[in-house]
Order: structure tokens, then C-alpha cells, then sequence
């Protein structure tokens, strides 16, 4: 019964926000379906662009379909340009939840008093998202030395809630499949199992806590990020303690300048630490938006970068490292003909596609940014329509450079 009025809960915000007509005019040739739906336009009017209303209904259906549209945002390979950019700003507001409700799980997950695990404990949230909220706290390491750490508790229940949520999108992607042959090549089933992948993932703080730890680890000896150690005692699938980091939000520009910040070095470092998560140890944090980068106005660790929130990570094979190096390389050289030619011998392009043609699309993609200064160049902006130009060529593009998108 519950399933049964979440979809009818569903269809009703397809039907509110006329996400059913933008299904439906993109079928031509099923007349018939869009005459029998067409009752159902009665009385709506829809004058805000389609992107715009299918953002709205995804914030409408609640942090679950938020974070489906943030994922669906980062392909590019698959999406119109208007539906990506709008999707691309879907955000976490999520109400906090109830402070008890994350000391009980607190004390669950660790099977003691919470006096007994924290000399002091923020019961007032410092963040809230979709998948857990973070409380500032106080506790004492191995060696007795107080710490000021970061708590970061999952939302209580979200696992039954997930698993609703997900088998209706797989019935969903199931049906934009059957409609057109322009759903099929959407991938819709395919899109909802990497989705299913990224909400499991983060489901488990352990394995968030890895991340971060790995990260740490890589990055310790360059000197310009900074990581939160992981108190490993303190760690469980639902509960996750971490280094206290203390830093300016990478937003508020103006405010970094106000404190002397050197605001072009920072740029470069941050080039500097994006390529070297890349090509040198081929781990990289892939959920770098401004929520989650800070930097440090500490005197000893002035200037320097803050990463937070390790949930979604890529990875990168030797080969696909080998692949993006000489993808950079031909780009900067311009030789558009050399970088068409290793996307096909990728295997990433269907063997009837003409290089000469896939060579001429790579072309006007890249060409009008040679002449700009370095500095206003987005490598994200580059890939992002790279990505785009592909749906012409039918590209499979692979899930691990997709999410390269994010970061840059």
C-alpha cells in the first residue's frame, strides 16, 4: 500500500509539473498515446522552460530525487544542454533531523552513553544533506590528547526509503525505455544503477572514512590540501568521526582577499592537486563543489585548500590515465585528427563513425578556447561539451571520466 501512494504521489507531480508532456513530445510517432494523454493537459499551463520544471518536481519529490537529478547532472553524454545546466543546480536543503534521534544512533552504533564518547557534543547541526547531517564535538584520543572532531551521523531509515524510491525509478527507466528508441539511447536503467551504486556507497560511512583516509595519505606530502584525519575508533556504517577542519568556503572569494589570501596561487595549486589525483595516483575526489572545498586562513597552514565530504570518489585504470594523457596532449597541440583517432581506437565509438567528421566536431568544440588567456579557460566547460558533441556519435562515454566533469 505504501508503494502503491508513493507512485501515485509520483504521477501526481508528473502531472503538476507536465513532465508528461515532455515525455510525450518527444514521441512523434506514437500519435495515439499523446491523443489519449491529451485530456491530462487540461487546465495546466507550462511556461517555465521543461529543464526548470523537471528540477522542480525532483525537489518536490523529496532528497532522494534531488540526488538522482544531482547525479543525472553529471551526464552529460545523455542529457540536452537546458536539462543538465538546470539539474547542475539542484542543492541539499535538507531540514536537519531531530538531535536525540542522532545521539540515540550515536549510542547504538558504539553501545555506550554518549558522555562516555564525547567530553563535549553540539546537539545543534553544523550541516544537513540528504544522506546524513555532521555535529561538532570534543573527545579524547589514545594518547588522551582532547581533539575537536566533526561527527557525521546518517539520517535514520534511509535504507527502506532508498530501496522504495529506487525500485519505482527502475520501473520508470524501464518505461522510458519501451517508449522511443531516443529513450533507449538515454540509457535510463543504466543511469539508475549508477545512481544505485553512488547511494549505497554513501550509505556506509566506513567507506566514506576509506576514502578520506586514502586521500589523506596521497596527498600528505604536497603540502597544499589539506584532509581530516579519521579516528577509526569512532567510525561505523552510520557514524563517522573526523578531524575538526576550520576554513573559509572557496565561494567567498572576497573574504579570501580581505585576509591576504593569494588568490593566484590558488588557482594553480588547485590545477596542481587536480592533476595529481588524476595522473598520478588515479584517485580522485569527485564531489568537489563549493560546499565541500575550503581554504585555510590557520597561520600554519595559511592558503591552503580544505577537502570535505568523501562519499563519491573516481578511480582511474593505467590505461585511463594513458588515454587522458594523450587526450591533453593532442588538445593543447590541436591536433583535433589525433584526438578523434583515439577515440576510436578506444573502441568507445561505433566502427561506422568517419573520423573525418568526428575530427571536424572535436574541432569547433576546442578551437574557440585556444585564443583566451589560460585563466578563463574551464577544463569542466571543455569536457561538458565534449560530452554533449558525442550524443552525435553515439560515444559510450565511461562512468569514471564522466565524474572527472565534476571537479574541474
Amino acid at each position: 500500500m505504501k508503494q502503491f501512494l508513493r507512485g501515485a504521489t509520483i504521477l501526481w507531480v508528473v502531472l503538476r509539473f507536465g513532465l508528461d508532456s515532455l515525455v510525450l513530445d518527444s514521441l512523434p510517432h506514437r500519435l495515439w498515446l499523446r491523443q489519449l494523454a491529451r485530456p491530462l493537459s487540461l487546465g495546466r499551463r507550462f511556461d517555465a522552460p521543461r529543464g526548470q520544471r523537471l528540477r522542480q518536481a525532483l525537489e518536490c519529490l523529496g532528497p532522494i530525487f534531488v540526488k538522482f537529478g544531482q547525479v543525472l547532472s553529471t551526464r552529460r553524454d545523455l542529457l540536452p544542454a537546458d536539462i543538465a545546466d538546470e539539474l547542475a543546480r539542484l542543492q541539499d536543503r535538507v531540514p536537519p533531523f531531530d538531535p536525540e534521534i542522532a545521539v540515540a544512533t550515536i549510542e547504538r552504533a558504539f553501545r555506550r552513553p554518549l558522555e562516555q564518547i564525547f567530553t563535549r557534543f553540539e546537539r545543534t547541526p553544523v550541516a544537513s544533506a540528504s544522506i546524513a547531517q555532521v555535529h561538532f564535538a570534543t573527545l579524547r584520543d589514545r594518547q588522551g590528547v582532547e581533539r575537536e572532531v566533526a561527527v557525521k551521523v546518517l539520517r535514520p531509515g534511509m535504507l527502506p526509503v532508498i530501496e522504495k524510491d529506487l525500485s519505482l525509478l527502475r520501473l520508470m527507466a524501464g518505461w522510458v525505455e519501451s517508449l522511443s528508441a531516443d529513450g533507449r539511447r538515454l540509457k535510463p536503467r543504466e543511469v539508475v544503477a549508477e545512481f544505485d551504486n553512488y547511494l549505497h556507497d554513501e550509505l556506509d560511512l566506513v567507506r566514506e572514512a576509506a576514502n578520506a583516509a586514502q586521500l589523506r595519505r596521497n596527498m600528505q606530502g604536497l603540502d597544499l590540501v589539506l584532509v581530516p584525519e579519521i579516528f577509526w575508533d569512532f567510525c561505523r556504517p552510520e557514524v563517522m568521526v573526523m578531524q575538526r577542519m576550520n576554513g573559509v568556503p572557496i565561494s567567498q572569494v572576497e573574504r579570501l582577499r580581505e585576509a591576504r589570501v593569494d588568490i593566484p596561487k590558488l588557482a594553480r595549486d588547485g590545477v596542481t592537486i587536480f592533476f595529481t589525483q588524476v595522473f598520478r595516483d588515479g584517485f580522485f575526489h569527485a564531489d568537489m563543489h563549493p560546499g565541500n572545498i575550503q581554504v585555510s586562513l590557520e597561520p600554519e597552514t595559511f592558503g591552503r585548500y580544505i577537502s570535505l565530504d568523501f562519499g563519491i570518489v573516481g578511480t582511474l585504470t593505467e590505461s585511463d590515465k594513458e588515454y587522458l594523457a594523450q587526450n591533453f596532449v593532442a588538445f593543447f597541440r590541436r591536433d583535433y585528427k589525433r584526438v578523434a583517432e583515439l577515440h576510436i581506437e578506444s573502441g568507445w565509438v561505433p566502427p561506422e563513425t568517419r573520423a573525418n567528421d568526428l575530427e571536424s566536431a572535436i574541432r569547433a568544440v576546442c578551437e574557440p578556447y585556444f585564443d583566451r588567456p589560460l585563466k578563463e579557460i574551464s577544463l569542466g566547460l571543455v569536457l561538458m561539451r565534449l560530452f554533449q558533441t558525442s550524443r552525435r556519435f553515439h560515444v559510450e562515454i565511461q562512468p569514471q571520466l564522466v565524474l572527472l566533469q565534476k571537479p574541474c
